[in-house]
């Protein structure tokens, strides 16, 4: 992969997804922590292009899917935006908002580069679909559309789908029991925090890069802040005790980057209205620089 010089930082303000309010401020909170300028003073010729605010939601719609219309719609605005980005051959960062953003994301990664891993940092699987879901909520259901075992109509969009032979995902904690029959059946690997404090994040890491890599070019890293301990990362909807530390959460951004892999990331979950003086805002804004060959990082509170 060609050293990345150029980057297209792009925010979707998506709350709907999920349940508790507040996530749709996650790209100001991690703007504002300074994630521009520092991409600026390591001398990345940076373009802001701004958030995908989607429409009003003025009903739930389908119990098992809620809010699927407002969500497909800026979705799909964000896959163009993204799909943009790769034409212009700048590097996507995309800042959310709730993980139901990746259906966009990603969609536009498996469209424009082909054969293409999935790296998703998590305390949730996401591989929930319509039948399945306990909540309805789609932001637990992104990764199983994109690999073509969820909702179709959650990535409408695209044709393209990843193969479940190059997604892992990483710290998962929290799995729904038919989700967890379902990753088995589909041959998704999932390297849960048992196995990150069993091997060490660095064996964990080097396995990850090495499926999600095989026989592709490419991998877009998807990561949700919840996979860290709610005490690194305490303003996320969805807290889930006895997660990654902030070193483990760097060493998975320092190895993806060293493995030249990387083309695209999600930042995602950051939620203002839950959080200790932005300190997850930060923190998301440090992960990503991580992910861009920034070893100048502080660990923050405890």
């Amino acid at each position: 992969m060609n050293k990345i010089q150029k980057i297209s930082v792009i925010g979707s303000q998506m709350d709907l997804g999920a349940v508790r309010k507040g996530v749709d401020m996650g790209p100001l909170a991690i703007r504002h922590a300074g994630l521009i300028s520092r991409m600026k003073d390591m001398r990345f010729d940076v373009r802001d292009q701004g958030d995908v605010i989607p429409d009003v939601a003025e009903d739930e719609g389908n119990p098992r899917m809620r809010y699927e219309k407002e969500i497909n719609g800026a979705n799909e605005r964000l896959y163009l935006k993204t799909l943009e980005a790769y034409e212009d051959n700048r590097f996507p960062v995309i800042l959310g908002g709730d993980h139901s953003i990746a259906a966009g994301s990603v969609s536009a990664s498996l469209t424009h580069l082909g054969k293409t891993g999935i790296i998703w940092v998590d305390a949730h699987a996401d591989f929930n679909d319509d039948k399945i879901t306990p909540s309805g909520n789609i932001h637990g259901m992104p990764l199983s559309s994109l690999c073509g075992l969820g909702p179709d109509s959650l990535v409408r969009f695209s044709t393209a789908r990843a193969s479940t032979k190059n997604v892992v995902i990483v710290g998962a904690r929290s799995i729904d029991p038919d989700e967890k029959d379902k990753l088995r059946e589909a041959g998704v690997t999932v390297f849960s925090i048992s196995d990150v404090h069993g091997m060490g994040i660095r064996a964990v890491m080097q396995k990850a890069v090495d499926i999600a890599s095989e026989g592709t070019k490419s991998v877009h890293l998807s990561f949700d802040m919840d996979a860290l301990d709610p005490v690194h990362a305490p303003g996320v909807g969805t807290p889930v005790l006895n997660g990654l530390t902030q070193r483990e959460a760097f060493i998975i951004c320092e190895m993806i980057h060293d493995s030249g892999y990387l083309r695209a990331i999600d930042i995602v979950e950051t939620n203002p209205l839950l959080d200790d003086r932005n300190m997850t805002g930060t923190l998301a804004s440090e992960l990503v620089m991580a992910c861009l060959g920034s070893t100048d990082y502080v660990l923050l509170g405890n």
